[in-house]
């Protein structure tokens, strides 16, 4: 008899108890290798991908997308086995591979596509059973290519657009009678809607969570304050410009506004350390480092990577490491370890096209920068009226720690630095 050996929740963190389960990688059936990744698990700091403790064939998975399981936890289950003879990556039997088989043939011919990988539907997703039930299909009708079993809406979305139908239930006399004696639908207004009016209820994601926690702490328990100045980007656009590609060839990466806000920050903060600082207690914590964190959209979410020790960070050190981790990012394979600590927060909400923003500071730091998107605006300069590449710049700051002509000071040196970069290099 093959052993079956248990795919257990791992401990990912000293304080960590619970985990949400993220997308299954394998399905059940597949022959995986040892070490190979199973299915993604986030935490409340960060997504990592559980790795197969042995090779084998994956059965029992027990806990499903979105689902959460405790340290320890079992959620599946490997029957430990050699690779099958030919390269095959599943092992259900004849008879339940014959059975696959059949069914996804029979749906592929009403689509007019064939699909091997397409079963018959374990668990339909709530977007998926939306678009039956518009379009008048049931499961049984669409072959399903998720994870598991799992139909999902691109499923559907495929079926119909290759034309698939519902199995008919009444005859052709019928139907045609029946849409003859039916009254046109109306069209959908502004004020109709016609919309679905569902509602969908789904769990905090872990890094939501705690990401909603965090805030309101903040919220709470510090003195926020937000202050505002404006940037001329020319010279740092005219650097760029000009240098761009000697950049990128010699480093491999593109040089990019952030390395300069973090250099920038360094020299802020340097000036006005209680920026850098934190309250712990009834003490002032200054720091003689520079642990700057990037927020970062990622694949489930806004994440705060670190980098550690900006001060002595190049350009290209610091574009690369910011590369990286937006990479690993996008893929959720950002570790625990990358995400703690940090002294100081820059935010670019002008990535996303946001004119001005009142950024929230990330306990238990004192200080986050907002940067926003730049726009061409009339601006004064020496009696005349130019048009100049202009971005708004935001600093919140908690006023427990940080007065506020140290803040409008710090504002004041990123402005300076920003519009001459030549004080980067001269350290003035």
């Amino acid at each position: 008899m093959s052993e079956i050996v248990d795919v257990e929740v791992p401990t990912v963190g000293e304080s960590i108890t619970e985990v949400q389960l993220g997308t299954w990688l394998k399905a059940e059936g597949d022959w995986v290798e040892n070490g190979e990744d199973l299915v993604e698990i986030e935490t409340e700091k960060a997504s990592v991908q559980l790795p197969a403790p042995v090779a084998g064939f994956l059965q029992d998975i027990a806990k499903q997308e979105e689902d959460f399981a405790e340290v320890g936890e079992v959620i599946a289950k490997i029957r430990v086995a050699p690779k099958p003879a030919g390269g095959g990556e599943t092992g259900g039997g004849d008879s339940a591979s014959s059975s696959s088989g059949e069914s996804s043939s029979e749906t592929a011919g009403q689509s007019g596509a064939s699909d091997p990988a397409a079963t018959t539907a374990s668990f339909v997703m709530p977007a998926a059973q939306r678009l039956l039930d518009e379009n008048g299909l049931s499961a049984s009708d669409v072959p399903a290519t998720g994870p598991g079993g799992r139909l999902l809406k691109e499923d559907v979305q495929k079926f119909i657009d290759a034309g698939g139908k519902a199995k008919p239930a009444k005859s052709p006399a019928a139907t045609e009678t029946k849409a003859v004696a039916a009254p046109p639908k109306p069209q959908s207004t502004l004020m109709t809607g016609g919309g679905d009016r569902s509602e969908e209820v789904k769990p905090l994601s872990m890094l939501r969570r705690t990401i909603a926690s965090r805030l309101v702490t903040a919220q709470q328990t510090a003195a926020l304050l937000t202050t505002f100045n404006e940037i001329d980007m020319s010279p740092v656009m005219a650097l760029r410009k000009k240098y761009k590609d000697a950049f990128l060839q010699k480093h491999g990466v593109k040089l990019g506004f952030m390395s300069f806000f973090a250099k920038a920050s360094v020299e802020a903060l340097r000036r006005f350390p209680a920026v850098n600082a934190e309250i712990r207690d009834d003490s002032a914590i200054y720091r003689n480092y520079h642990d700057i964190g990037i927020a970062i959209g990622g694949g489930k979410g806004l994440v705060v990577p670190i980098l550690r020790n900006t001060e002595m960070m190049s350009f290209a050190e610091i574009e690369w490491t910011i590369a990286d981790f937006a990479k690993q990012a996008s893929e959720n394979r950002l570790q625990a370890e990358d995400l703690i600590g940090g002294t100081f927060t820059i935010s670019n909400g002008g990535v996303y096209g946001s004119l001005l923003s009142t950024p929230i500071v990330n306990p238990p730091q004192s200080g986050i920068l907002g940067l926003h998107s730049i726009q061409e605006r009339p601006v004064a300069i020496d009696g005349k009226v130019e048009i100049r590449p202009m971005m708004y710049v935001a600093l919140t700051y908690d006023h427990r720690i940080v007065d506020g002509r140290e803040a409008v000071g710090f504002l004041r040196t990123i402005k300076e630095v920003i519009e001459d970069p030549a004080r980067l290099f001269l350290e003035l």
